[in-house]
């Protein structure tokens, strides 16, 4: 693996790297059956400093290591570098080549998060660890599929720069990350698991809205806004007057 034709040996040694962090998040994902039994699961990761990406696909069940990702690596024009195909991960370079931060993406079909695929259902965020670190309310609901749906995602960054990722309506869900694998890996246990706990709570009367306080205390925890500033609990921001200077 030390030389592939079109291939820095700084972008062979990023796709090593990412290939362990994938098998990683594939086991993690696994054993903690975040993801559902058939395992429809693939990550896209960019390759820094160039406009290409590493497609490592989760090949699971019927693998003596079910957790070696299938590697490839494409161009932003789909040009392969690699012996593997891409697998699903190519529908996504237009999101690649439109936010350049953007670091890595995954489609993944969780148990909880599929559900509400299945009922066309939005996912509010109502799970507090994912409102920590972002403003957005809820998962978008992609059910159009006349729109491709890496037009639908790029819509849904541009209403809410903050939108971590999209329920697919009768498949899965689309997850995206401006880190890396390991965030992204932990944003789609998070959104799984407040999935789970919201359905849960539908036997208890369902979901309610955040209590008094929550949004301020978690945005200041989420450095979102600085101590000084007040946030009211319809999540209006209030930020601190400054001080006035003293004339002399």
């Amino acid at each position: 693996m030390s030389e592939r034709p079109g291939l820095s040996p700084e972008a062979i040694a990023f796709v090593v790297e990412a290939e362990k962090e994938a098998s990683r998040a594939f086991r993690l994902l696994r054993e903690t059956r975040t993801i559902s039994p058939s395992g429809t699961l693939f990550y896209g990761v960019r390759i820094p400093g160039e406009d290409k990406i590493v497609t490592l696909n989760y090949q699971g069940l019927w693998e003596e290591d079910p957790d070696r990702p299938l590697t490839g690596v494409i161009d932003f024009d789909g040009n392969s570098y690699w012996s593997n195909p891409p697998g699903g991960t190519a529908r996504y370079l237009k999101l690649f080549r439109t936010h350049p931060d953007v670091q890595a993406v995954s489609h993944v079909h969780t148990p909880h998060l599929g559900a509400y695929s299945q009922a066309h259902r939005a996912l509010p965020l109502l799970y507090v660890p994912n409102r920590r670190f972002r403003f957005t309310a809820e998962l978008p609901v992609y059910i159009n599929r006349r729109q491709p749906e890496v037009d639908f995602i790029l819509d849904a960054i541009e209403n809410d720069r903050q939108v971590p990722g999209i329920v697919e309506a009768n498949g899965g869900a689309t997850v995206w990350s401006w880190k890396g694998i390991r965030d992204l890996t932990n944003n789609i246990v998070l959104l799984e698991e407040g999935a789970q706990f919201q359905i849960l709570g539908a036997a208890l009367g369902g979901s309610k809205p955040f209590g008094p306080g929550v949004l301020e205390q978690q945005w200041k925890m989420g450095k979102l806004v600085p101590s000084t500033a007040s946030v009211a609990d319809d999540g209006t921001i209030h930020y601190a007057e400054p001080a006035a200077v003293a004339a002399e």
